[in-house]
Formats: C-alpha cells, sequence, structure tokens
C-alpha cells in the first residue's frame, strides 16, 4: 500500500533523524565504555569491533537486514519486499489506523539501522580479550540476519507474532538487550575462559574511558528512547524523562549496594549502575510513568550489580557483565512493566495500576521467547563457525594482546 504522504510531519520527521544520529553515537560511547574495561594490550581490538558492526550492519541492513526485520506480513519473519531498500514508497506493513506513521518510511529504516548496529557490538562484552577478528566478522553477519532481524521482526513490527501477542517493547529491552545479553553468554561458552581466568589481574586498564563511554551512552540513550516515539511529541517527552530518571536511580542503587557491601562505592559502580537503568527503563520508557521509572531504576541498579557475581560461582567468562546488565537488566525491565505499566503513559496499565496478571504474563513469553531463542541460535552459529576456523587467539596471541596480534597497532606508546 502506497504511503500517505499528506500524514508527513515535518517536526517528527527532524525529532527522529536527529535520534538517529544520537543513537549511532552509542556505539563509539560503548566502544569507549567496553575499551576502558579490558586490559590495555586488548583496547583497540575492542574499538576495532564496534567500528566494524558501524560498517557491516549498515551494509546489511541497506541489502536485506532492514526488509527482514519490517517487509511482509508473515508474523514470524519479514521478507524480501525491501530488500536494496526497494519500495519505501509504501508504508511500513502493519502501520495503520491510528499507529500511522507520520515519517517517511526512509526515515524509519535509518531509524531502525541505529539499533541494528548496537545490538551485536553489545555482545562483545561477552567475548572481550580473545575473540578473532575474522571469525568474529563472519559471526556478526550470520547473527545480524539470522538473530536480530527475525527478532526484531517479532516484537517491533506489528505483523510480528510477539506484537500481535501484545507484548510491550518501546524500544529494546527484548529485542536490543535481553538478545544480545543471551548472545554474549552462548559466546562466551563456546569460546571458553580468558586465560588465567579467574585469577590474574583483569582489572579495567582505563576507568576514565568507562566514564567517557558511559557519558556518551547515557547522551545517546535520549534517542534511543525519546526517538522511539517516532515523533516529537508528549509521549516521547515521557520516554525522555524516564530514561534520565531511571538512569540516574540505578546509579544510586548500584553504589548504595557497593557501599554496603564492600565498604566503598566506586566509580566502574557508578558508569555500570547508570547503564543498567538505561538498559532497564529501555523496554518501558513509553509505558510507564517516572514513578515507575524510579522503581525499574533502584531495582535494576541493585538487582544487576548482585547478579556480577554469579560468573565467577558458574563459571563462564562473560568477561564485562554482559548478562548481568543487558540480559538481566532488558528482561527485568520488561517483566516489570507488567507492575508498573500505566495507560496514562502509553501502555497497558500493570497490577499496580489495576490491569492484572496478564499484561506480566505477555511479558514474560516476550522475554522467554527472545532469549532462548538467541541462545540457541546463536550457540549453534559460533559452534560452526568453531568447526571450520579457530575463533579464538592463540596462548601467544592472547598474552601480546588483540591489538597487535590482529591489527598490528598500540592503543598508546610511551
Amino acid at each position: 500500500m502506497p504511503f500517505n504522504a499528506s500524514t508527513l510531519d515535518s517536526g517528527n520527521t527532524a525529532w527522529v533523524l536527529a535520534s538517529a544520529a544520537l543513537v549511532l553515537l552509542m556505539t563509539p560511547g560503548l566502544a569507549f565504555f567496553y575499551g576502558g574495561m579490558v586490559r590495555v594490550q586488548h583496547v583497540l581490538g575492542m574499538l576495532m569491533q564496534h567500528f566494524f558492526c558501524m560498517g557491516i550492519v549498515s551494509l546489511l541492513w541497506v541489502l536485506c537486514g532492514y526488509s527482514i526485520a519490517f517487509g511482509g506480513d508473515n508474523s514470524v519473519i519479514g521478507g524480501l519486499h525491501f530488500a536494496g531498500l526497494q519500495h519505501l514508497g509504501e508504508r511500513v506493513p502493519g502501520y495503520t489506523g491510528d499507529a500511522a506513521q507520520t515519517i517517511p518510511p526512509i526515515v524509519f529504516a535509518c531509524f531502525q539501522l541505529m539499533f541494528a548496529i548496537i545490538t551485536p557490538a553489545l555482545i562483545t562484552g561477552g567475548t572481550a580479550d580473545r575473540f578473532r577478528f575474522g571469525p568474529f566478522a563472519t559471526f556478526v553477519i550470520l547473527w545480524s540476519l539470522v538473530v536480530y532481524a527475525p527478532v526484531a521482526h517479532w516484537v517491533f513490527s506489528p505483523t510480528g507474532w510477539l506484537f500481535e501477542h501484545g507484548a510491550e517493547d518501546f524500544a529494546g529491552g527484548t529485542v536490543v538487550h535481553a538478545n544480545a545479553g543471551a548472545a554474549a553468554i552462548a559466546m562466551a561458552i563456546v569460546l571458553g575462559r580468558r586465560r588465567g581466568w579467574p585469577g590474574g589481574n583483569f582489572r579495567p586498564h582505563n576507568v576514565p574511558f568507562v566514564l567517557l563511554g558511559a557519558g556518551l551512552l547515557w547522551f545517546g540513550w535520549f534517542g534511543f528512547n525519546a526517538g522511539s516515539a517516532l515523533g516529537a511529541n508528549e509521549l516521547a517527552g515521557f520516554a525522555f524523562m524516564n530514561t534520565n530518571t531511571a538512569a540516574a536511580c540505578a546509579l544510586l542503587g548500584w553504589i548504595a549496594l557497593e557501599k554496603l557491601r564492600d565498604g566503598h562505592a566506586t566509580t566502574l559502580g557508578a558508569a555500570s549502575g547508570a547503564v543498567a537503568g538505561l538498559v532497564a527503563i529501555t523496554p518501558a520508557a513509553g509505558y510507564v510513568t517516572p514513578l515507575g521509572a524510579v522503581a525499574i531504576g533502584f531495582i535494576a541498579g541493585g538487582v544487576c550489580a548482585s547478579v556480577t557475581g554469579l560468573k565467577g560461582k558458574v563459571g563462564i567468562d562473560d568477561a564485562l557483565d554482559v548478562g548481568a546488565v543487558h540480559l538481566v537488566g532488558g528482561g527485568l525491565g520488561a517483566l516489570l512493566i507488567g507492575l508498573w505499566g500505566s495507560a496514562d503513559t502509553g501502555g497497558a496499565d500493570g497490577v499496580f495500576y489495576g490491569g492484572g496478571f496478564e499484561l506480566l504474563g505477555r511479558q514474560a513469553v516476550a522475554v522467554g521467547a527472545v532469549v532462548l531463542y538467541s541462545f540457541v541460535a546463536t550457540l549453534i552459529i559460533g559452534v560452526l563457525i568453531r568447526m571450520f576456523v579457530r575463533p579464538r587467539l592463540s596462548v601467544d596471541e592472547e598474552r601480546e594482546g588483540m591489538d597487535l596480534a590482529l591489527h598490528g597497532e598500540r592503543a598508546y606508546d610511551f
């Protein structure tokens, strides 16, 4: 069906384009956030992986990724009608009636591209210090098309089965964060532990980098969440306020737990807490009130900080706690919509607003389906890659570091 150009709103279009640019900035921000956490000989390797995602996923999105995610009326996977970004004079399938878009389809494709870029980049925190670049590149290509695009169709596309089921995910708590978190754990299992882990010195080499990255993420997240309103309107305002509120409260919750548990609050904890709050509010930003955002932020800060200690007990070397922050944070935020969701903001009423447990049940189905599919599909992709090539660094390469062994460069030359 042709897109109705008479419905275009220039203000909404400008806001979504600006939001897309903000979301793109998040990937370099994430590169610094992760890059500061790894050891000094691996920092450029980490940054390179993120910039590679910006390049390859952009190409894949144009060729077929967008079409798989948003093309066609099939409830499981989109078609190839929009491959090569053809036929964008037609409306995005499913966006009709009150949900009809007031931005050009090409602008919507630009905005969604930025989500597709950062999601595989998030996985690199689980595989830090040991994933060879060639196999990593193959992994990103396969994972973006086999996992990310179909999951985006399920949840974000109005024709997707989880969307039709009534699951709510405003900006990607399941599609981006729980999805990437489950994949990070799967690939950490496939690659195995870093040599010397859990003993040895694995402390962050540059905490100011981490704080810089967290600041860029916080800034870009306003485009991530408020931009998902797809308009310059009241809903975007709620999403903006909720995003900031949850990040602030999670930061406070994380460092408060550190103080009680360890006797001191850390700057690394403050940065991690802010990101945990941003992750948790992502699915809920347009569905809860600011008081709901306060609750989600404090809960996420405390829970995610507590879960970081589990990886040592289960023996999975999720190097930078992608599972604890993104899988747990994203899944938790999606589930808490079932408690704090409010029709006064933009979604259905949750338990605390008289809506009963139906919404909570739908959220649990969405989280469970995405996490299970992502984990299993990623394991299969990782094992297939391992059958044909060596995916991780050798002993000498890991000791020398990704920077020199893979890229022939040093981050610092004092």
